[in-house]
């Protein structure tokens, strides 16, 4: 009796997956992506503690310990890593405490328009920047604030007419612009993808609750206040998680196509340092050991703001 209830139990997983056999598909292909391109590349963290010998390859490489991450924090290339680490920290806090905030702003803004039809194409051009490349964004922004002896951007000549910044100062020469620039194009760029999280959230938020509120004679902002806000938070909790965890992965396709010599003071971080050290010098095992550590900080980032998401609101990624 208990050989034909396990069989007729294999029969009834095997109907199961010929019904939804497109669907593991998908699945299995999602998980054959992941494993390629997450699990195996670990296998180079090894880097950071060989010298490594490219005609040796990774495992013939001599074993030399933690002298690379020592040669990055206390030796000859202590000084750009640390500048490297203040201005990718940096920027990763202009980017939470800008960054973050902006799209939640956005989507509420979105919900309260009456218009469906002005909505729509409001939020699709909001959306556009992020479809377009970086490189090509990046290009748009230097041609808008290039200043030259026969010419100046747009925002450029703006700016020296308001008198926001002096009209002898080029923008993408002044390491005190840099930041300012890369978070507003960054702003400009996701901000409004970055909303569809939040205005799906908020679109699900019981009308009722509303309704409540505006008999209790409460304004707009006191629907935000006391329903929208509260009724999102737990979105917000998550999403605030996932973005510290992620604070130290600034991308450096956009710093590398907007510093130059002359900015590196504020605009090298950790990303461009790799680039740097790692392939256009060839020291690839420092390159490791830098990226090892960014990761491993990241990693404590996220474990901390999912210790204290729960603690605080109850609500955390796991």
């Amino acid at each position: 009796m208990e050989g034909f209830r396990k069989r007729q139990d294999t029969k009834l997983v095997f109907k199961k997956l010929k019904q939804d056999y497109v669907l593991y598909i998908f699945i299995g292909i999602l998980i054959l992506w992941y494993f390629i391109f997450q699990y195996l590349p670990m296998g180079g963290l090894l880097l950071a503690f060989k010298d490594y010998d490219p005609s040796k390859g990774i495992m013939g490489s001599d074993f030399i310990g933690a002298s690379k991450f020592y040669d990055l924090m206390f030796g000859n290339f202590a000084s750009q890593f640390w500048r490297a680490f203040r201005n990718t920290f940096q920027i990763s806090v202009y980017n939470l405490v800008f960054g973050f905030p902006f799209p939640i702003i956005l989507a509420i803004l979105f919900s309260e328009v009456g218009n469906d039809i002005y909505r729509k194409v409001v939020q699709t051009v909001s959306y556009l920047p992020h479809f377009i490349s970086e490189v090509t964004i990046t290009g748009l922004v230097i041609f808008l604030v290039y200043k030259s002896t026969t010419s100046t951007g747009v925002i450029a000549h703006m700016l020296y007419v308001l008198k926001i910044i002096p009209e002898d100062v080029k923008i993408l020469d002044s390491p005190e612009y840099f930041k300012p620039l890369y978070i507003i194009t960054g702003l400009w760029k996701e901000s409004g993808y970055s909303s569809i999280v939040y205005f799906a959230a908020v679109m699900g938020v019981s009308p009722v609750m509303y309704e409540a509120l505006k008999v209790d004679g409460g304004s707009k902002f006191q629907e935000v206040r006391y329903v929208t806000l509260p009724s999102i938070a737990p979105m917000i909790t998550v999403m605030l998680i996932m973005k510290i965890g992620s604070m130290l992965n600034v991308g450096y396709e956009r710093i590398i196509l907007l510093y130059n010599n002359k900015t590196y003071e504020t605009a090298d971080i950790i990303s461009s340092f790799i680039y740097r050290i790692g392939v256009e010098n060839g020291n690839t095992s420092l390159g490791t050991a830098s990226g090892m550590f960014n990761a491993i900080l990241g990693f404590v980032l996220v474990i901390g703001a999912n210790f204290i998401g729960r603690k605080v609101s109850n609500t955390s990624l796991w």
